[in-house]
C-alpha cells in the first residue's frame, strides 16, 4: 500500500456519542488500521489510535503534544472554542495538556500530592470508608435491589478524593453534577456551555472558600504556591489542576469498582479463582483496566510535525484520539481471546489504562490501593451477591469517553458478620 497521509480521508468513521457498543466501535476501527480517522460529535475529524503497541509508542513520542494552545491550528482559529460541544475536553491548561518543560513543571506540584509514603498512609482511611458503606448498605435495604455503583462505587473514591483535595462536602454534589454532564458526551453545545460556565464559578467559589480559611489539604497547598509566586502557576491553571485531581481520582476509580464487580458476578468461574487464591485481587485489577478501560477513549493528541508511521502519515497539526479501550482489546497483543475476562491471563499487566511515560497518571497508585481494599471486602462482606437484572439490562453511560455503567443494580444476600 502507498504512504498516505490517510487512508480513509473521504469516509471518517461517525463516533457514536451514546457509547453503547464502545468495544464494538474499537474492534471495528481497528479493522481499518492501527490509527483512523474518525468523526466526533460537531463534525471535527480526529485520528483514532487503536493499537496497543503504536498508543505506546505515540505517548512517549516527543513530536505528540497535549497542547491544545500550540500545536492544534484548528483550535488557534478561535473557532472551535465557540462552537464545539467538547470544548472543555482540551481547552483546559493543567498538566495533562502542557508540553515539555511545562508538563514537567506542573507535573511536580501535582506528584507531591501522590509520593508512595503520601498514598500508603491513606489506607487505614480508605478502609474505615469502605467498613462504613459496607455497614450503611447492609442495614438499610431489606433485600431490596441496590445501585451499587451509586451507594459504593461511587461515594469511596468520592470521599477519598475530597478529603485529600480538601473538597468541601457541601460544594461536592454540584461539583459533581457538573462532572457528570461534562462526561455526558451527547450534551447539546448550549448545554455543554452552561456547564463550563457554572463548574468554574463553583470552582471559583471553591478557591475563596479556601483562601479565607485554608487546611492542611492539597488545594490548600497548591493555593498557597500559587500565591506566593513561586511556581508560576496561573489561577486557571490553579482551577484546572484542581479539576483534573478531582475528576481523574474519583471518576476512573468509579469505572474500575464498577466493572470490577460487573465482571466478578457475571463470570462466577473467575470470582472462584479470587476466593481459592489461584489468583490475587490485584490480577482482577489489572484485567479490569485492560478489559475495562476506565476512559476508552481520551481526547485531544497532536502532532506537532509529520509522524510517519510507515503505512500512513499523522500529518503536522492533526489530531489524535487515543483510544485506550481499544488498545486494552488489541489481539496483537493478548491473542485470539482479548475480549474474554481472564484474571490468570499472562498479558493481564498489558494494558494503558492509566496512560504511558511521562504522562502516567499520578494518581493510578491511590486508584490500585482503594480498589485493593475495596474489592475483596464486598465479597467477603456480601459473599451471596449477585446482579438484580439481566447483564443486557444494564446499560452503559451515555458517553464514548467514560466507561461505565448507569447503574449496578445488585441483590446483596445475606450479610457475613
Amino acid at each position: 500500500m502507498n504512504k498516505t497521509s490517510c487512508p480513509y480521508a473521504a469516509d471518517p468513521y461517525v463516533i457514536d456519542p451514546t457509547g453503547r457498543d464502545i468495544h464494538g466501535e474499537g474492534a471495528l476501527l481497528r479493522t481499518r488500521g492501527r490509527a483512523t480517522q474518525v468523526e466526533l460529535p460537531g463534525g471535527v475529524v480526529v485520528w483514532a489510535v487503536t493499537d496497543y503497541e503504536l498508543v505506546k509508542e505515540l505517548l512517549t513520542d516527543s513530536r505528540v503534544s497535549r497542547d491544545t494552545h500550540q500545536h492544534w491550528p484548528a483550535w488557534a482559529s478561535g473557532e472551535l472554542g465557540d462552537t464545539w460541544s467538547l470544548a472543555m475536553w482540551v481547552s483546559d491548561r493543567n498538566m495533562i495538556t502542557a508540553y515539555g518543560a511545562e508538563h514537567t513543571r506542573l507535573r511536580k506540584l501535582v506528584a507531591k500530592a501522590f509520593t508512595f509514603r503520601r498514598t500508603a498512609a491513606l489506607r487505614p482511611r480508605i478502609e474505615e470508608i469502605a467498613a462504613e458503606l459496607l455497614d450503611r448498605i447492609a442495614g438499610s435495604h431489606g433485600g431490596e435491589p441496590v445501585d451499587f455503583r451509586a451507594e459504593f462505587c461511587h461515594p469511596l473514591p468520592t470521599q477519598v478524593i475530597s478529603e485529600l483535595l480538601g473538597i468541601p462536602a457541601e460544594i461536592r454534589p454540584d461539583l459533581l453534577r457538573l462532572i457528570h454532564a461534562i462526561l455526558q458526551t451527547t450534551a447539546s453545545l448550549e448545554d455543554a456551555k452552561a456547564t463550563e460556565r457554572e463548574l468554574y464559578e463553583v470552582m471559583g467559589e471553591l478557591l475563596t472558600a479556601k483562601r479565607r480559611q485554608p487546611g492542611e489539604d492539597v488545594t490548600s497547598g497548591l493555593i498557597s504556591v500559587r500565591d506566593d509566586g513561586g511556581s508560576g502557576l496561573t489561577e486557571r491553571e490553579l482551577i484546572d489542576t484542581i479539576l483534573l485531581m478531582f475528576t481523574a481520582g474519583y471518576e476512573t476509580t468509579v469505572n474500575l469498582l464498577d466493572h470490577a464487580v460487573h465482571a466478578l458476578l457475571t463470570h462466577p468461574d473467575q470470582l472462584a479463582l479470587l476466593r481459592d487464591g489461584t489468583a490475587g485481587w490485584e490480577d482482577l485489577v489489572d484485567e479490569t483496566l485492560r478489559l475495562e478501560a476506565p476512559f476508552a477513549n481520551l481526547p485531544m493528541r497532536y502532532a506537532i510535525e509529520d509522524i510517519d508511521l510507515g503505512d500512513m502519515v499523522i500529518p503536522k497539526g492533526d489530531a489524535m484520539m487515543i483510544a485506550f479501550g481499544a488498545a486494552g482489546r488489541d489481539p496483537g497483543t493478548h491473542g485470539e481471546t482479548a475480549d474474554a475476562f481472564d484474571v490468570t491471563r499472562p498479558t493481564r499487566r498489558e494494558h494503558v489504562a492509566f496512560g504511558h511515560g511521562v504522562h502516567h497518571c499520578v494518581g493510578a497508585p491511590l486508584a490500585r490501593l482503594e480498589a485493593a481494599i475495596a474489592l475483596p471486602a464486598v465479597f467477603e462482606r456480601f459473599p451471596a451477591i449477585r446482579l438484580a437484572e439481566p447483564p443486557e439490562r444494564i446499560l452503559p453511560l451515555e458517553s464514548f469517553i467514560s466507561n461505565g455503567h448507569r447503574t449496578l443494580p445488585v441483590l446483596l444476600g445475606p450479610a457475613a458478620s
